[in-house]
């Protein structure tokens, strides 16, 4: 694969490429330049260059590009599919959910755009304006630069590059090295739909090189950036010395509240859907598990019960459930947070061993409140289980993290539920359902350490745009 500069899919200026293994068998499936300064400079120049151009077409006319694209998307699907699964290691099942939803948001930036109305501020309304009329529309921000993680890399291009595309933006989209090739794909899809030259182009390389130089760069007017809290931080540091806008969706410790009067079948299934999903491999999978002690026996048999039967294999094979991780740093660091919490006093139910960048799903318990567990983030399929007596306990557990992304509880009591709602510090709480819940439609974002701004078709637009406020003075005098 190549960078999408301008019109011209070229090599790093430093020939610098890097490799893309598939992480099931550890095969090189393909290279990626390591894209330099220069590089990142060139295409900032060919976008700032094509944004009055793009910007200056209506919205229905950009709608009608990404509605060729939607369709070149469907027939190309499967295919598409297929190859997230390789180069991310994900279930095929997985990998077809995700292009589903590029379909599915792709259509539907397109029918909130087409409904996206001004506001008018009548005179009158104060002793200022009693002859004057203000009408606000949208404006395009400008260049943004979309940086994506591996984890989900169609799913947060689909929340981002569309919406942007249709609000008039041009877009330089940075893919993670551990996952560009789908990405690369679809870029070449919306140019095939009409997207002309230099308004999406695709540079390729790691974060301290090229993801650094979308940053810091003056000429870039917003990034919207998905990965880790550290590298967030980095990100706005960086983007601060220019004033650039950025939106961050970060890191997550989100917890489960398992209550004394929760529906437990429930309460089980969903723990292993919230956490095993992608092999928790997700910002917002559940990674602490708050179980009242009156239940937690039954809770955790039930786990163990359950998750002995799922079957790791290809992620080809639809009949299998578990996968690998993206690659072998990634289970190390798992294998490592794993021990840290056993050598403060956890103990391992189930599983707890690594091979290779395979970690089996593993049942962790006797977890103190006052470990690190609120403090961690980990990006792997481990059900951490600390016992609560109280509800307001459990809450204040929940809420001593640093990280504010999702949050969840299962009651039967509707009291019980609707009090944790208002008491978690989290921006989405999920009654009788797993934290691992993001709907096309929602303003998805987190609290505290866990990012700012919000993504979803409820919001995104308004996000990657700006307000103009067009005042006719005195022209009602």
């Amino acid at each position: 694969m190549r960078n999408l500069i301008g019109n011209e899919w070229k090599t790093s200026s430093t020939k610098e490429v890097i490799k893309v293994h598939n992480p099931y068998n550890g095969i090189v499936i393909d290279t990626i330049p390591n894209s330099s300064f220069d590089d990142i400079n060139e295409a900032v120049k060919l976008s700032d260059k094509a944004k009055k151009r793009w910007s200056g077409i209506t919205i229905n006319e950009r709608c009608e590009i990404l509605l060729k694209f939607k369709d070149l998307v469907k027939k190309e699907q499967f295919e598409l599919a297929k190859l997230l699964t390789n180069e991310t290691g994900k279930n095929i099942t997985e990998s077809e959910e995700e292009i589903e939803c590029l379909v599915d948001l792709t259509t539907a930036f397109i029918e909130k755009a087409r409904h996206m109305y001004g506001n008018v501020i009548p005179r009158g309304l104060d002793s200022k304006n009693e002859s004057t009329i203000e009408l606000t529309t949208r404006e395009p921000i400008g260049i943004i630069a979309a940086i994506l993680p591996y984890n989900f890399p169609v799913i947060t291009f689909a929340h981002k590059v569309p919406a942007a595309l249709i609000m008039g933006n041009t877009v330089i989209v940075k893919p993670s090295c551990k996952a560009p090739l789908t990405i690369t794909k679809i870029v070449y899809l919306l140019r095939t739909a009409g997207v002309p030259e230099g308004v999406l182009q695709v540079v390729h390389g790691n974060g301290e090189q090229a993801g650094n130089a979308l940053a810091m760069h003056p000429d870039i007017q917003l990034i919207t950036f998905s990965g880790s809290t550290k590298t967030g931080i980095q990100v706005m540091e960086s983007a601060s010395k220019n004033l650039t806008r950025v939106l961050l969706e970060l890191g997550g410790n989100d917890a489960m509240i398992v209550n004394n009067d929760a529906d437990i079948e429930l309460a089980i299934e969903e723990a292993i859907n919230g956490r095993l999903y992608n092999m928790g491999q997700t910002s917002s999978s559940t990674k602490r598990f708050l179980v009242h002690k009156e239940v937690k026996s039954i809770f955790v048999n039930g786990l163990i019960r359950k998750i002995s039967k799922m079957k790791y294999g290809s992620p080809m094979d639809t009949s299998n459930n578990l996968s690998c991780l993206i690659d072998e740093e990634a289970a190390r660091k798992v294998e490592e947070q794993v021990n840290k919490l056993v050598d403060l006093g956890a103990q391992i139910v189930m599983g707890g061993k690594r091979d290779k960048n395979y970690y089996e799903p593993t049942i962790l318990i006797n977890i103190s409140k006052d470990t690190i567990a609120p403090n961690i983030e980990i990006l792997g399929p481990i059900i951490p289980i600390i016992e609560f007596t109280d509800i307001n306990e459990a809450i204040k557990i929940v809420n001593e993290s640093p990280y504010g992304l999702s949050s969840s509880i299962f009651t039967k009591n509707i009291k019980t539920a609707f009090k944790a709602a208002e008491c978690l510090e989290t921006g989405t709480v999920i009654i009788n359902g797993s934290t691992e819940y993001r709907s096309n439609e929602m303003a998805y974002g987190g609290w505290k350490y866990s990012g700012f701004g919000t993504e979803g078709v409820s919001s995104t637009l308004e996000q990657l745009s700006l307000v103009k406020t067009t005042v006719l003075k005195n022209v009602l005098e």
